[in-house]
This record gives structure tokens, C-alpha cells and sequence, in this order.
């Protein structure tokens, strides 16, 4: 009997519990990778020189992009580990390694204690993190895809796009266990560490399943017959006729799957707490509550793909949030803070500066970024160098004490009224950015597998995959608050993933053909 015939003769049962184990162990890696990002807001004062605060931020979120900076990387070395040696024994090695990363930073001294080696230490566990995520992914899709029947290739990796939500939400849970058991101040104190420490015993699990299980059946022939690849770098990247395949891969489906992943889930919880000043409690759990409506979706379009295509869910899902992401979260905050909404809408903030780069512009964006307080730039008044407009007010120089003053007078408020809040359609605009997600994210498994040979599959796929989402997803927290400080205004970080997201749309839909019928036993 033929491998082929082998897999569609293969048992519900035995289709079970490969989806199963490969997907356990790799929610329990997003967990680890993820936790970070969840914990971003207080890792810049903890690691940090806590002089110069929104410094501090924005590096804790240059280190949270630096795990996935790396991810390319860890799918050059482990693909290529994979592609030669088997799919099981790499991604049961990207577990260890990422499993020990994480309780690592559940026991690493913060800047107070060690200093300079404090953000040092951080920066290399997190790129540890990101190796062993960049051999991870590929190696599950790829083991899942090759087990599973031709007609339910994209139902069967859906599973594992499902993992790294999951990973999310199980990541959202426990710290908010952890935030309400300890208590607020123990827990900023050294109650974070606990959900990282938790990684010990999701890791021990996480072996136990691994190594239960079997080597894929079409590589197990491949190697068999001595097919394998000798350099499966070479072949993957300096061959043109697959070099080509792999950056159309990343243009034209993972950019804008990255892009659109990372605004649906990790940028609205960041919009939620950070500008429009939702509490931790309410924004973890209007999140969970989306990505629990979500979470299904992303079986429902990868069994979709299996009948109409992977490239049209895929390209339509990246065109819906290019058009409408923008709409979404100004809706979010009109439902969310409708105080602030309305407060800059009808009482505008304006630095008037011909030079922002002096001490005094750079604190007072500060104060307004902090605050989540959208603003404009316009040219000095009256001979100052510095003055802020609220509204009709005008406060001269730099005075935190006098900028507040004018706007709490003006309605802007230092956080979300709980009573003003729609818990109904801010839920509604966050389920609406998952479907998003979910579109790009459910077929692009199978897509991947589907694109490239058995023997070079893992290295890649798991290249273009970890260059869309490490690169140009990973950063995204980054760019966008970077370009919200630099221009004042709290939607124009949109832009980036708007733009990626419609270079993707361009590029997929007519550069890269669908893959759906394509045969991946070879």
C-alpha cells in the first residue's frame, strides 16, 4: 500500500490524536512566547531605567519584537534540522528550548537588582524564544499536513492555527488569576513571575506528548529511499525556481497574515489598555471573550479551503481589514472611552512648536502619549517655544501640573469610565477582527505545505512564515506606537498594517496561484 493510500486509510482515531498532540504542545509554546507581549505594559519599568518612562516602554516593546526578529532565523536552522533528520525530534527540541527560556525570565533579576545586565539577559532569553518559535510552527504544520488526507488537509492544520491563539488566551487567563489572587501591587511587585514559572509544568506535559509520537509517514519514505536533501538551504533559497515560491510566499500571503494577526489580537489589547486607558480586568476579558467567539472560525474557513481554495479566503480576509481596521478602532473608542472621543473631537489638543526635538516637546508628548491623548503639531505662538493648545486654552513651556489641569478641564479623561463602557460592541468590533484573523491565518498552513516539496517543505515554508509574522507582524506593536508618539495621532499606526495587508492582497491575488488541489506526497 502507498503512503497516499495509507493516510486516507488512516482512522479517525489515529487523524485525532496527531491534530491533538501537535496542537497541545504548540498552545502551550505560544503561551510561553506570548506571555511578553501580554505583559509588555510592565516590563519597561522592571528592566529598564526607570528615568525616562515612554523610553522604557518603547524599548520593552523593541525587546517583545526582538524574539521575533530572530524567528527567521530559527526556522533557517531547525527547518533545515528538520528537512534532514525528521519533523518529530526537531520540534520536540524547539519545545525544550523554549519551555526553559520562559521560567527562565520567571527568575531573572529586574534593573534595580542587577543593572545593565538585567535588559541584557532579557534581550537574549527572548531571542531563545524566538529561535525555538521559528522551528516550531513549520515543524507542527508540517507533521499535521502529512499526515492528513488530501480532502482534509486544510481542516486538519486549521487545528494548528488554532494554537497560537489559544496559546493568547490561555496567556490572558493566567496572569488575570494571577493579578486577582495576588493582588495588584504584590503582583507589579513579583506576581508576574508566576505565569512564567507555570511554563515548567506545561513543558513537562508538553515532552511527555511529543515524544509519544510517530515520524511523519511521507517523510519516513523519503528517507527510507535516501530522497532526503543533502542542503536544504541551497535548495530552498538559492534555486530561483524556489527561491521565487518562497518571496512570494512572504509578499503576497504571510506579510499580510502577520499584519493582520498581530492588529486583530495583540494591537487591540495594547489600543485597549495603553490609549484608550480600559482597565486590565475588563480589556483581558473583552479580549478573551472575542478570541473565544473567534477561535472556531479558524477551523470553519481551513475546512472551507479544502472545498473552495485557500487563496481567496485568504486575500479576502486581508482586503476586509485594510479597508475597514481603521473604522473598527475608532469605534472602539466611542464605545470603550466616549469621553475621550468626544473630548477630542470637540476640544483639540495642539502642540505649537517649531522645534519638538527640545527637552520640553519631548516631555510634554510624553505626558500626552501617556495618557493616550490624541494631539496635532503646529508652528510656535506668540514668541514661545513651546505652547499647548486645549481648545481655546493655552498653557506656555512645559507644566505637567498645568497641562493636566486644562485637560481634565477640556473632558479628556486619565482612564475609561467602567459605567460608559458597551461591553456589547466593543466585543462585537473585536469578534469582528478576529474573523479577520481567522481568514488569513486558518488556510495558510496547508497553503504553505502545499507550495513546496517533502524534501525542502519544512525549511521553506517555515522561512517566509516566520519573516511575515516575525518581521513584519512581530514589530508591529513597535512601529505603530512609534508613529502614534510622532505624529499624535492614536490611529495613524494603522497605516502600517493597512499598507502590508494591501500589498499582500495585490501580490496573492495575482502572482500566486491556489494550491488546494496541489499533491504534497512527493
Amino acid at each position: 500500500m502507498t503512503v497516499a493510500a495509507t493516510i486516507q486509510n488512516r482512522s479517525a482515531r489515529e487523524e485525532r490524536r496527531v491534530i491533538f498532540a501537535s496542537s497541545l504542545g504548540t498552545v502551550f509554546e505560544w503561551y510561553d512566547f506570548y506571555l511578553y507581549g501580554t505583559l509588555a505594559v510592565f516590563f519597561g519599568s522592571l528592566f529598564f531605567p526607570s528615568e525616562h518612562p515612554l523610553a522604557g516602554f518603547l524599548a520593552s516593546l523593541a525587546t517583545f519584537g526582538a524574539g521575533f526578529a530572530v524567528r527567521p532565523f530559527g526556522a533557517i536552522v531547525f527547518g533545515r534540522i528538520g528537512d534532514m533528520i525528521g519533523r518529530k525530534y526537531t520540534f520536540l527540541i524547539t519545545i525544550v528550548v523554549m519551555g526553559l527560556s520562559t521560567a527562565l525570565v520567571g527568575v531573572l533579576p529586574t534593573y534595580e537588582q542587577i543593572g545593565i545586565f538585567a535588559p541584557i539577559i532579557l534581550v537574549t532569553l527572548r531571542l531563545a524564544q524566538g529561535l525555538a518559535l521559528g522551528g516550531e510552527y513549520g515543524g507542527a504544520a508540517t507533521y499535521v499536513a502529512e499526515h492528513a488526507p488530501d480532502n482534509k488537509r486544510g481542516l486538519h492544520t486549521s487545528w494548528i492555527q488554532t494554537t497560537a491563539t489559544l496559546g493568547f488566551f490561555l496567556s490572558l487567563l493566567v496572569i488575570l488569576a494571577t493579578r486577582v489572587t495576588t493582588g495588584e501591587e504584590a503582583f507589579r511587585s513579583w506576581g508576574w513571575r508566576i505565569p512564567f514559572l507555570v511554563s515548567v509544568i506545561l513543558l513537562a506535559v508538553s515532552v511527555y506528548i511529543r515524544l509519544k509520537l510517530q515520524e511523519s509517514p511521507i517523510f519516513a519514505e523519503l528517507k527510507a529511499q535516501g530522497r532526503t536533501s543533502k542542503a536544504p538551504l541551497t535548495e530552498s533559497f538559492a534555486n530561483w525556481s524556489n527561491g521565487k515560491i518562497v518571496l512570494l510566499a512572504l509578499l503576497g500571503a504571510t506579510a499580510g497574515q502577520g499584519v493582520v494577526w498581530y492588529t486583530g489580537q495583540f494591537y487591540a489589547l495594547f489600543f485597549l489598555q495603553n490609549t484608550l486607558k480600559v482597565d486590565y480586568q475588563t480589556a483581558y476579558m473583552l479580549i478573551a471573550i472575542a478570541l473565544l467567539i473567534g477561535t472556531p472560525f479558524f477551523v470553519i474557513f481551513g475546512w472551507l479551503s479544502d472545498r473552495i481554495g485557500r487563496k481567496k479566503i485568504m486575500m479576502a480576509g486581508c482586503l476586509l481589514a485594510a479597508v475597514t481596521v481603521i473604522p473598527i478602532f475608532q469605534g472602539l473608542t466611542y464605545f470603550a472611552n466616549p469621553a475621550l472621543h468626544t473630548a477630542a473631537r470637540t476640544v483639540p489638543v495642539v502642540i505649537n512648536a517649531d522645534d519638538c526635538d527640545t527637552a520640553d516637546c519631548l516631555a510634554a508628548r510624553t505626558l500626552l502619549a501617556q495618557r493616550g491623548i490624541p494631539y496635532s503639531h503646529g508652528p510656535s505662538k506668540g514668541g514661545e517655544p513651546l505652547v499647548l493648545s486645549v481648545g481655546p486654552t493655552e498653557v506656555p513651556g512645559f507644566d505637567s501640573e498645568a497641562y493636566n489641569t486644562a485637560l481634565h478641564d477640556a473632558g479628556y479623561p486619565t482612564s475609561a469610565d467602567p459605567e460608559q463602557i458597551n461591553h456589547f460592541m466593543v466585543v462585537v468590533l473585536l469578534s469582528l477582527l478576529m474573523i479577520y484573523v481567522t481568514m488569513v491565518y486558518g488556510p495558510i498552513a496547508a497553503f504553505l505545505v502545499e507550495l513546496f516539496p517533502t524534501r525542502i517543505r519544512y525549511t521553506s515554508m517555515s522561512l517566509p512564515y516566520h519573516l511575515g509574522n516575525g518581521w513584519f507582524g512581530g514589530f508591529l506593536p513597535l512601529i505603530a506606537a512609534s508613529v502614534v508618539v510622532a505624529t499624535g495621532n492614536i490611529y495613524a499606526g494603522l497605516w502600517y498594517p493597512i499598507l502590508v495587508a494591501l500589498m499582500t492582497f495585490v501580490i496573492g491575488t495575482f502572482l500566486i496561484k491556489e494550491t488546494y488541489k496541489n499533491p504534497i506526497s512527493d
